[in-house]
């Protein structure tokens, strides 16, 4: 995966949380679309591109939400190497596979996430085990529409793209 799509999947990931967040009910809705871009970026380039995606996806969200910076940055840094480790060790190819690992990935997130602030704060704030819950369904559901769609866009092109083509160009056996 190419530097500049790992740059759009994030730049896109920010956007849609950004535009999302808002719509949240209540502070009930959890969700972290830029984690699920990390994990995109990791599953399809390896672990340089999770580790690209993951310290530009993270950085930009710890700007963006007033938050210490560099604590999301590291944590989805680390979250995205392991994911593109994880994605290049086994073969990953379907999405139900990819959504498990999104899920995973988004519960080892919020774990290094607490422990980080811990540390920096010098006080366990705890987890919230039924938000970590709505964040990982939420995510994993979002994961498995990427991966989908990311799965059928190129079919799909290539099917208007033939069917665009005039009957006399094609050959009838």
């Amino acid at each position: 995966m190419k530097a500049t799509a790992v740059f759009l999947a994030v730049v896109v990931a920010v956007l849609l949380q950004v535009a999302l967040a808002r719509y949240a009910i209540g502070g009930r809705w959890v969700f972290d679309l830029v984690l699920v871009g990390v994990a995109f970026a990791a599953l399809q380039g390896g672990a340089t591109a999770g580790m690209l995606a993951g310290t530009v996806g993270g950085l930009l969200q710890d700007v963006l939400s007033g938050g210490i910076v560099g604590v999301g940055g590291l944590a989805k840094t680390v979250v995205g190497c392991v994911t593109g480790v994880v994605g290049t060790q086994f073969v990953v190819a379907r999405p139900s596979a990819r959504a498990v690992i999104v899920a995973v990935a988004t519960v080892v997130h919020r774990l290094v996430m607490v422990g980080l602030q811990a540390l920096i704060d010098l006080q366990w704030t705890g987890v919230s085990w039924g938000g970590l819950l709505v964040e990982t369904g939420v995510n994993a559901a979002a994961a498995l529409v990427v991966f989908q769609a990311a799965q059928a866009l190129p079919g799909a092109m290539a099917r208007q793209r033939f069917s665009r083509r005039s009957s006399l160009s094609r050959r009838n056996w």
